[in-house]
């Protein structure tokens, strides 16, 4: 474990925008003693669409709001069900940079899932994690002054319908898939519980 202080705040499901508010606030005061944190959220359903994000890609106006965000990457559902962690990181006093960041984050889930006997990977040019040929987890990232904001998000106990409106990620025909239908057995409670454990490690 890293012996960098590292907080875990459990926010339960809380609006979407009001937490990239809250986010951007956190990182805007941050200074260079402020404490790194997770957050674990879940938000009511949402698609968000990111900084370079091609509107085209969201295919069926289906009444789900659709965010523009700053963070990397194109459009994403969000929803009941998903594990959600906003990763709040000073990378220069943590000594990696974002590529590594990503890593971790993939490699965290990647662990979590071998627990389960899933296998899992990721893939160049494609951030996220990927059961065979469907996508478990996507992620995207702000860095603002050395540190991160947004983060990681695992797809557990969902419905999964909405993402058939969109091309997931900006990829037209990408399979989506979640922990439910991989493994019986774990609450998307006791998932998130072991995303965290897996994170302070990883991180």
């Amino acid at each position: 474990m890293s012996a960098l202080p590292l907080t875990v705040r459990r926010l339960g499901r809380v609006d979407y925008r009001e937490t990239w508010q809250a986010m951007q606030a956190f990182t805007a005061a941050r200074t260079a003693e402020t404490a790194d944190e997770l957050w674990l959220v879940e938000h009511a359903p949402v698609f968000t669409l990111g900084q370079a994000g091609k509107p085209e890609h969201l295919l069926t106006d289906i009444g789900i709001p659709v965010v523009p965000i700053d963070r990397g990457g194109q459009i994403t559902y969000h929803g009941p069900g998903q594990v959600m962690v906003y990763v709040l990181l000073d990378l220069r006093r943590r000594g990696y940079g974002v590529k590594a960041l990503v890593t971790r984050l993939e490699q965290s889930v990647i662990d979590l899932l071998a627990e389960l006997g899933v296998q899992a990977v990721r893939r160049d040019h494609a951030p996220g994690v990927y059961v065979g040929d469907a996508k478990i987890a996507a992620l995207g990232l702000r860095v603002k002054n050395g540190c991160t904001y947004h983060g990681l998000a695992l797809n557990v106990a969902m419905d999964l319908s909405p993402f058939q409106a969109i091309n997931p990620c900006g990829y037209a025909g990408l399979a989506v898939t979640q922990l439910s239908a991989l493994s019986t057995g774990i609450t998307t409670e006791a998932a998130a519980e072991s995303l965290l454990a897996h994170l302070t490690r990883t991180l």
